[in-house]
């Protein structure tokens, strides 16, 4: 089976070296607003859906959580199982087909760790399978990009040299996603890699929690938690609980 975009890109050494500059602060500060929002409990248990290298699992385990990565890259969770102790796992998972039921007290889906699917259906499968793994009281945090803002914003054409790489980006919309291609040379090869996202609006978020079993009980802006704005927030962060 033609592993998907995301299955090559994520396993890929060059996706962290283009996003090396990612900012573990910003991370830190969405986590400190999160957590003194939510205010959870001590022995609250903390689900991290494609936790990546495990930047926010490790924060939120040292703030004393017991904390859960899971990803589908296979290098991402080997790099992050250094970091494993007593009250800190990560494992390899899909998000459409957790296993975990009425486990967790929040779920986390961060940095736009969503919308990577060709179907409806399938993004419908990773929410109820977010829903399942939630206790009956549980909290899901999902995280994704303004696509709004991004589509009025888009630059087609952007080239970044990173750790002496020159990648040439492309982005544009198309059969309602927002498409990235990303070439370079390394070492005498050529790579072309791409990232598709769909491009969901919070009414899209709406429609497919409510088929899942969920409803939106805040939504935020930005990593200050500010309130969202269509047209001129960041991100789209949706607080939500099962309905």
């Amino acid at each position: 089976m033609q592993r998907k975009w995301f299955q090559n890109w994520f396993n890929s050494p060059y996706y962290h070296i283009l996003y090396s500059q990612r900012n573990d602060a910003e991370a830190e500060l969405l986590m400190d607003n999160l957590l003194a929002y939510l205010k959870p409990g001590v022995d609250s248990k903390i689900l991290d859906i494609a936790c990546g290298r495990g930047r926010h699992s490790i924060y939120l385990n040292k703030k004393g959580y017991d904390v859960t990565g899971i990803d589908l890259s296979e290098q991402n969770i080997k790099y992050a199982q250094q970091f494993e102790q007593k009250n800190l796992h990560f494992y390899v998972h899909d998000m459409r087909r957790l296993s975990y039921i009425n486990y967790f007290d929040i779920a986390l889906n961060l940095f736009t760790s969503f919308g990577y699917f060709e179907t409806e259906k399938e993004h419908l499968n990773a929410l109820k399978a977010f829903r399942k793994s939630l206790k009956s009281d549980g909290i899901l945090v999902l995280d994704y990009f303004n696509t709004r803002k991004i589509i009025n914003n888009l630059t087609n054409q952007e080239t970044k040299t990173i750790d002496g790489i020159e990648f040439h980006l492309h982005k544009f919309v198309a059969d309602g996603k927002i498409i990235k291609h990303i070439n370079f040379e390394h070492k005498l090869k050529t790579y072309a890699f791409e990232e598709r996202v769909q491009a969901f609006l919070l009414e899209d978020f709406k429609r497919m929690f409510e088929k899942s079993g969920l409803e939106i009980i805040e939504t935020f802006g930005n990593y200050h938690l500010e309130p969202y704005n269509e047209n001129s927030s960041d991100r789209l962060i949706l607080i939500c609980k099962k309905s």
